[in-house]
């Protein structure tokens, strides 16, 4: 009895302090930023301008969310009242609140961040790294600290009502749906300016990338931002918190230890939170070194440390042997094993998204071949390299579902996605690092740095291209895991103790699930090219109608720019956002059964579709920057500007459509769980 009211002491104090830890390190790494100098006057107001672009339409799509938030929190105060769990609805406002600072904080940071990262590069590549990093390392950190802190807190208030997951679940779900909608949102943004940047600058004009006479690149500057740094905040800050809401529901079923099982999933984040800030201290470069292994440094310092942290908590936390309800037997080494192999999982996919996407690497060099032959052949290319990088990522995925399976039975699964998010606040640093990085070269391009200056940007923003295909191949792996484990944590709450294959629901499910995906993915790569349509116009007038905007003697109205990526991105994003919530609703209302088989066909079809999409779209970026390098013609070849269209197909891919996947398969599942007690 002692030792389960340790237990609840430790949840009372010890979680939520980790997660303050967090934030404290993002506030101080913030106030390091800031110290930093911004450069010229030409430098900060071109900051200025990429700051008050994205702070704006961060505000309008959290009014445009906000709306949305209230209708469902409406919808789950009204159903807990009839099922006696009233509070499901203020979680579910914590946790869109939540998400939503995160993101606000994340950008903020950015923005601050680039234009000092851009002027340290005039004094070396490790300043520069060092501003990029710590600068994404506050998106990091806020976000594992609000999710811990949050779902600490929650435990604190509802721990001792019956079933108080039922209720704390609506945290994940509020954090889902802020997810998609940035994600879909900060997407189309950022790609429609893109795009529209691109297409009439590179191609149609023949002007450098980042030229301030091109009307769409301040937008496009914005869109890195809103897309790469608050839309990936949030679809991390959801996955971390569903995989260990997920493993906390399923640890209640455990025989004796209920408390045990429920507290363990949040000390593993709490470690992993130590083991994040640890790594941030050795990613460092020297003047001609590779940036890439500066920060692998620190991304497998921090797995070592937490797989050395974890052991130890786990000999000292969970019993030596137990089970679930009085089925099978599992032991303490089983889970920690079980965690490990999600960690290791997750740093293969990274591994594997890193060989099929980076620049100089055989897939990406192969696409740049190709383009010498021209668009189509570019295209064909990108396609064959994304459909094949599907085969080992899911190999490793099912691989580490069956091992996790095996030593912990469905729990061990829901610790292995657990495993794979541990050290979400330096993986996250990481990915954010890149549109930080690419925004300083934007900066020294505009403001007419020096070329030394440009070519360390470049440096920076080229391993940045690899990071964000890496975070986003991580971000994919995590959410197969995470849905994966939810969908278990549902079929408890629902009483579905078997999905029967042979069962005409089941089978109808699983087509409607495998067809959602699809369906979603055309809504938003349409709106990136209806919007792409839109600023293709309008920087083809500015073009013709400004007179000496060509000849760099007038300025450009980057204004009218921004507001049609603004929004087309709000308006847009909606529907995509309201399918993934009702889906799963009307087949729950519909059968269960239904809805299993629509949950199994959405997670399958989805993984598939993500991690397509996300590669071939990296390998074309990168085809594009080999070319750049001065490889097959360089810069204004034929190949060059074959490459650049492959780029552009694969734009919405890596940066719309296929993140926005991740997240799709992870709401529609917890939606389905956070519902099961009010529809079942």
């Amino acid at each position: 009895m002692q030792d389960v009211e340790t237990l609840k002491l430790a949840a009372k104090v010890a979680v939520p302090l980790f997660g303050v830890l967090a934030l404290l390190f993002a506030a101080l790494k913030a106030s390091l930023v800031l110290k930093a100098d911004a450069g010229t006057d030409r430098m900060k107001q071109i900051s200025g301008f990429i700051h008050q672009g994205a702070m704006a339409f961060l505000g309008r799509e959290y009014r445009a969310i906000s709306l949305f938030a209230a209708v469902v929190a409406l919808v789950l105060l009204y159903l807990g009242y009839t099922q006696k769990t009233p509070w499901v609805f203020a979680c579910f406002l914590y946790g869109a609140f939540s998400s939503g600072l995160s993101g606000f904080f994340g950008m903020k940071a950015a923005t601050r961040s680039n234009v000092r990262a851009a002027n340290a590069a005039r004094t070396s590549l490790n300043a520069a790294l060092g501003v990029a990093f710590s600068g994404g390392s506050v998106m990091g950190m806020c976000v594992v600290g609000l999710g811990v802190v949050g779902l600490g807190v929650l435990y604190i208030i509802f721990g001792a009502i019956p079933e108080p997951m039922t209720t704390i679940s609506g945290f994940g779900l509020g954090a889902s749906s802020i997810a998609l909608f940035a994600r879909v949102g900060g997407g189309i943004y950022t790609k429609a300016a893109d795009v529209g940047a691109d297409l009439v600058g590179k191609i149609e004009a023949g002007i450098p990338e980042d030229d301030p006479r091109n009307p769409a690149v301040i937008a496009d500057l914005v869109g890195d931002n809103v897309g790469d740094v608050a839309g990936m905040g949030a679809d991390l800050f959801e996955s971390f918190v569903g995989s260990i809401i997920a493993a906390m529901v399923i640890g209640v079923a455990m025989t004796d230890h209920s408390v045990r099982g429920i507290m363990y999933p949040l000390a593993l984040a709490c470690v992993g939170i130590v083991a994040s800030i640890l790594g941030t201290f050795i990613v460092r470069t020297a003047e001609g070194s590779n940036p890439q292994k500066a920060l692998n440094n620190g991304t497998f310092l921090a797995g070592f440390l937490m797989i050395v942290g974890s052991y130890f908590l786990t000999v000292k936390m969970l019993p030596a042997s137990f089970t679930f309800g009085g089925g099978a037997a599992y032991t303490a080494t089983g889970a920690f094993l079980a965690t490990v192999a999600g960690l290791v999982a997750g740093i293969l996919i990274g591994l594997l998204t890193e060989y099929y996407t980076a620049e100089g690497k055989p897939p990406s060099v192969g696409i740049a071949k190709a383009s010498e032959t021209g668009p189509a052949t570019t295209i064909i290319a990108g396609l064959s390299v994304g459909m094949r990088s599907t085969a080992f990522p899911v190999i490793v995925l099912a691989a580490g579902v069956v091992a996790a399976y095996l030593l912990a039975g469905l729990y061990g699964i829901a610790l292995a996605g657990l495993g794979m998010l541990s050290t979400t606040g330096i993986v996250l640093a990481v990915d954010a690092y890149g549109p930080i990085a690419d925004n300083s070269g934007g900066i020294a391009e505009m403001s007419e740095l020096p070329p030394e200056v440009r070519r360390r940007t470049d440096k920076l923003d080229a391993v940045g291209n690899t990071t964000a295909a890496i975070g986003k191949g991580f971000a994919i792996g995590s959410a197969a895991l995470t849905a994966l484990a939810l969908f278990s944590a549902f079929t408890q709450k629902a009483g579905l103790m078997k999905i029967d294959i042979m069962n005409p629901y089941v089978v109808a499910g699983l087509l409607i699930g495998a067809m959602m995906p699809f369906l979603f993915c055309s809504m938003a790569i349409g709106a990136v090219g209806s919007a792409a349509f839109d600023m293709i116009g309008e920087v083809r007038r500015q073009f013709r109608e400004i007179p000496g905007l060509m000849e760099g003697k007038a300025t450009a109205d980057y204004a009218r720019c921004v507001d049609i990526s603004t929004r087309a991105a709000i308006r847009r994003m909606i529907v995509p956002g309201v399918l993934a919530v009702a889906v799963p609703i009307v087949a729950g209302w519909l059968d269960k059964e239904f809805l299993g088989g629509l949950l199994a066909g959405v997670t399958a079809s989805g993984v598939m579709l993500a991690i397509f999409q996300a590669n071939a779209g990296g390998s074309w970026d990168n085809a594009k920057k080999y070319i750049e390098a001065g490889n097959l013609g360089g810069k204004g070849s034929p190949a060059h500007k074959a490459a650049v269209v492959g780029d552009t197909v694969g734009d919405p891919f890596k940066d719309t459509s296929g993140p926005s996947l991740n997240i799709l398969i992870k709401l529609m599942s917890i939606v389905s769980l956070v519902f099961a007690p009010l529809l079942f």
